[in-house]
């Protein structure tokens, strides 16, 4: 995938729906500003498909949702460290028709529950962009990373330092989009090929599984 340039001003137009995914639908709101009255905090961003869970990136089945090996405690201990927890995904099924909002509000609530149980661990947010890619495989809108749209307009609502904050995911996509936003960046792959082609795209740390995730972001001289 080509690094990601802003899209010219007759295309921004694709990025008036919501980049925070709700239950049922809403209408378009304005940006909200920071929230001020309490002093700003560190979050991780989490990619979903390949990243959280086994990659099936067109699931739409509660039941076949499998959190990657690790995964689970490696938040908890990031939440206990202060860290607010957001997951961040491209979901271009939904634009589609590979499922419907219904569907993947199904999904969501089944893995928020499974996370929950598993290690009482709570989402701050799970940020969705419904939008399909331009035919050139480049974001059609400004919330699809590696745009950085989902990560800045989570930081304006929840009140949210991006630059104390990460962005962990499993594609060049998602490093771009967390640099982007301001964050630090961990690429959560064992495939060391294809080097990155830009600075953005370079990330703070490479994690082959989730405990190496966790050192890295409550390291105290985290990678820079």
């Amino acid at each position: 995938m080509n690094p990601w340039r802003p899209p010219p001003p007759a295309s921004t137009a694709c990025a008036a729906g919501p980049l925070r995914w709700r239950r049922t639908p809403v209408r378009d709101e304005p940006d909200e500003p920071a929230r001020r009255e309490q002093p700003q905090r560190p979050a991780v961003f989490l990619d979903k498909d390949g990243t959280l869970i086994d990659g099936m990136p067109c699931n739409a089945d509660p039941a076949l949702l499998k959190l990657r090996p690790g995964a689970a405690d490696a938040l908890a201990a990031l939440a206990s460290a202060g860290y607010a927890l957001l997951v961040a995904t491209n979901q271009a099924g939904l634009a589609r028709g590979y499922y419907t909002r219904t569907q993947f509000a199904q999904l969501q609530a089944g893995l928020e529950r499974q996370l929950h149980e598993a290690t009482g661990v709570t989402l701050l947010d799970f940020l969705v962009c419904p939008h399909a890619p331009a035919p050139d495989g480049r974001p059609s809108c400004l919330c699809r990373k590696p745009a950085p749209g989902l990560l800045v307009r989570a930081a304006r609502r929840h009140g949210i330092d991006l630059a104390r904050s990460w962005m962990v995911g499993d594609s060049l996509a998602d490093v771009e989009a967390g640099h982007r936003a301001g964050c630090r960046t961990v690429l959560l792959s064992d495939d060391e090929s294809g080097a990155p082609t830009t600075p953005l795209r370079r990330p703070d740390a490479r994690a082959q599984n989730w405990a190496d995730v966790t050192a890295h972001i409550l390291s105290p001289t985290p990678a820079s």
